[in-house]
């Protein structure tokens, strides 16, 4: 029972996305309540609360604010991620989507695989910071951590 099973962006006071990032945020929190992992460790000796939770994402005075709760609403945690810490790799990332998205409007299939391959590997270094981030806070397997990465880039879009 250790996974997401509803997830929220506050994004009420971000501008609008682009569409291109509108698309990969509908992707990523589609694939993410399709499949994930996440779970609460124990804390000075106490049970964390059990899952399925209700994750809340959210940038507020510039840190990321992870807010779980369970299903039935229950605060189960609220935890602060510094964003310094992601600052150039999230830079690298939306460098690497807008070649992406510029190369399929024209470029031939094979610079296109090369520059998906880059953004691969990116998002991949992403998803690496944000589980060391979160180590002692959450638990979450590769595939939650590629997702939640692709979120918290939605969230700095604008901020």
């Amino acid at each position: 029972m250790s996974y997401i099973a509803e997830i929220a962006l506050d994004d009420a006071n971000l501008p609008p996305p682009t569409p291109e990032i509108e698309q990969e945020r509908r992707v990523a929190m589609f694939d993410l309540m399709e499949e994930n992992t996440f779970t609460l460790p124990d804390r000075d000796g106490q049970a964390a609360p059990a899952g399925p939770y209700i994750l809340t994402l959210a940038i507020r005075d510039k840190r990321l604010v992870f807010d779980v709760a369970t299903e039935d609403g229950t605060k189960a945690s609220e935890f602060h991620l510094s964003l310094s810490p992601f600052r150039q790799v999230v830079k690298d990332y939306f460098q690497i989507c807008k070649s992406y998205f510029d190369a399929v409007k024209s470029l031939p299939p094979s610079q296109i695989e090369t520059i998906d391959m880059a953004r691969r590997g990116i998002h991949d270094e992403g998803a690496r910071l944000l589980q060391d981030r979160l180590e002692g806070k959450a638990s979450i397997d590769d595939d939650t951590a590629r997702r939640l990465f692709t979120l918290v880039c939605v969230l700095q879009f604008g901020g």
